[in-house]
């Protein structure tokens, strides 16, 4: 992994006496203070964000290899994999993309005082290249997350791998679906909050980014593959929780962690397993809470109970907009008119 290469004082200063270096680093600082002015707000909550990214990058390596690595090892590696993260786990678009290269390059020089080695950016946008030239990359952002649906949901099931990870992600995506969870909500469950009766699950879901929290029930489903009662009882069991966090990251090794998943770590989880089974649309963690919303209504469920499991204000576009796309077939306009 190359080294980072730290910025080294100009060996040309040493020729000087003090009072010429201390004008030299007063004119130095003007000068970054100056240059520090000239960069836009725009451009600097961006790299602020660009960085924050990063940071959460870092910590989905630690969820996946049990080390968190300084987040100013900015190298080939990490560069590069920060790239394939962003493409295959946040789905963002190449241009974004693009922009979070530069946006963490600079910010490790300007505020970390590191240098990051061109021939990192260089394999970085190597890696980006073949992105920039896929339609369907290109694309993104430009529309809504695709709604999973319960049969998307059973070939998701047939595809789960065997072990402690599938028993996981099985009753992650499920119990996301059921309480019409955002990913950020799912990753913040509790075991102790989820409470097992005779009817199926009452959960607790706690407030995240402001957000209110809310109590939803969750029934058994009639299919035991996809029930989501049955899936989490399982990994609970399986994984032995009692209390904590509800859902765990899991190495390499199969040894569990003692941290909870991350939101990122839940888009992943959902995205993956959605690939492995073959499904035509890519779905995203956001897919779980559009899914069961849209599906809750097609089966006829009132408005009212659908906002108190997933959530939403009684005047939220986003709320009327699933439920114009679930009845939009729904007594049509175009039906049975005489054509």
């Amino acid at each position: 992994m190359t080294d980072l290469i730290p910025r080294q004082p100009d060996a040309t200063l040493a020729a000087y006496d003090a009072a010429t270096l201390a004008v030299l680093a007063a004119m130095e600082k003007a000068a970054d203070e100056h240059l520090e002015r000239l960069i836009p707000k725009n451009t600097k909550r961006g790299y602020e964000n660009d960085w924050a990214l990063w940071e959460k990058f870092h910590d989905w390596l630690a969820e996946r290899t049990g080390h968190r690595m300084p987040s100013t090892a900015v190298t080939k590696g990490t560069l590069v994999g920060f790239v394939v993260w962003l493409d295959t786990i946040m789905l963002a678009a190449p241009t974004s993309i693009d922009r979070r290269i530069t946006g963490v390059t600079v910010t490790a020089r300007r505020e970390h005082g590191v240098e990051v080695p061109k021939e990192a950016t260089e394999a970085a946008r190597k890696a980006l290249k073949p992105l920039k030239n896929d339609p369907e990359r290109m694309a993104r952002g430009r529309g809504k997350a695709a709604a999973a649906t319960p049969e998307q949901l059973r070939q998701m099931n047939a595809a789960v791998t065997d072990g402690l990870t599938g028993l996981r992600d099985r009753a992650l995506w499920l119990t996301a679906f059921a309480i019409a969870g955002r990913s950020a909500e799912v990753a913040a469950l509790r075991a102790d909050t989820i409470a097992h009766v005779s009817q199926g699950l009452e959960v607790h879901v706690p407030a995240v980014k402001g957000r209110p929290p809310r109590d939803v029930v969750v029934h058994y489903g009639r299919n035991p593959d996809t029930c989501p009662v049955r899936a989490w009882l399982t990994w609970r069991a399986a994984a032995g929780i009692t209390s904590g966090p509800a859902f765990l990251p899991i190495t390499v090794h199969g040894r569990l962690g003692d941290r909870a998943l991350s939101p990122e770590a839940v888009r992943e989880i959902i995205a993956r397993n959605a690939e492995r089974a073959g499904l035509s649309v890519r779905l995203t963690g956001h897919s779980m809470r559009a899914g069961f919303i849209t599906t809750s209504r097609r089966a006829g469920k009132r408005e009212e109970k659908i906002r108190e499991q997933s959530g939403h204000a009684e005047n939220s576009p986003a709320f009327w907009g699933y439920i114009r796309e679930a009845d939009k077939w729904t007594d049509a306009a175009s039906e049975d008119i005489g054509l």
